[in-house]
């Protein structure tokens, strides 16, 4: 293997979309594909197991949230460099990843090329954002900070993400891989932190902060 190829990690536990982008990263001669996940536990494996020069991986995964995987593997290597790629498009989400350690955030409604790029300014150690994410900011900045919800952990925020796009209790702890009561411990927690004593209130307020959004396809497995 050519020591100037980027070597990547791809984290995603849809096998058709690790297939595809797979291929358009074959297109660039120098983008090496050396590893696949599926969950966050097995990229951590993952990337202990190769160390990448590069992951890119989804926010939404089984087992565990892909910000708390970020920030597990950036506990591991200080020097890793992801690229989240997601459909998720919301500013929040944004810099929870940033935060966690992530250069880069890419959607998925992006053109291909979008990933590419972010692919090889990462590995240069520059932030890359896809050109939706970066209006998506500027009107942020414009309409004010909102801190509100950074009271909340990684894990909470996780929870009330999926809690407001109208995912069970039993889905969850699933998703999550832990029990139901802890979902409704959280679930009890974060109405505090938000100073909310009802649901409704808690949905209002993710509306506010543009926590609502279409359905993730990839939840609708898990």
């Amino acid at each position: 293997m050519n020591e100037n190829n980027i070597r990547i990690l791809m984290v995603d536990d849809h096998a058709i979309v690790r297939d595809g982008y797979k291929a358009l990263l074959a297109e660039s001669p120098d983008l090496i594909v050396v590893a696949e996940a599926t969950t966050a536990k097995e990229a951590y494996i993952q990337y202990k197991t190769h160390q990448p020069d590069v992951m890119i991986t989804d926010l939404s995964l089984p087992g565990g949230s892909g910000l708390e995987c970020i920030s597990k593997i950036i506990k591991y290597d200080a020097r890793a460099k992801i690229v989240v790629f997601t459909m998720h498009l919301n500013p929040e989400l944004v810099t929870r990843a940033i935060q966690a350690g992530a250069l880069g955030y890419v959607t998925k409604n992006m053109p291909p090329q979008s990933l590419i790029d972010s692919v090889y300014r990462v590995h240069q150690g520059k932030v890359a954002l896809s050109s939706d994410i970066e209006k998506l900011l500027a009107l942020e900045s414009l309409l004010g900070n909102r801190t509100l919800l950074n009271t909340l952990s990684a894990r909470e925020y996780e929870i009330l993400r999926l809690l407001v796009n109208a995912h069970s209790t039993e889905e969850i702890a699933q998703f999550l891989n832990i029990s139901q009561k802890t979902v409704c411990n959280y679930h009890y927690q974060i109405k505090s932190k938000l100073g909310v004593n009802s649901d409704i209130e808690l949905t209002l307020l993710a509306i506010q902060h543009s926590l609502i959004q279409p359905m993730d396809p990839s939840l609708l497995n898990h």
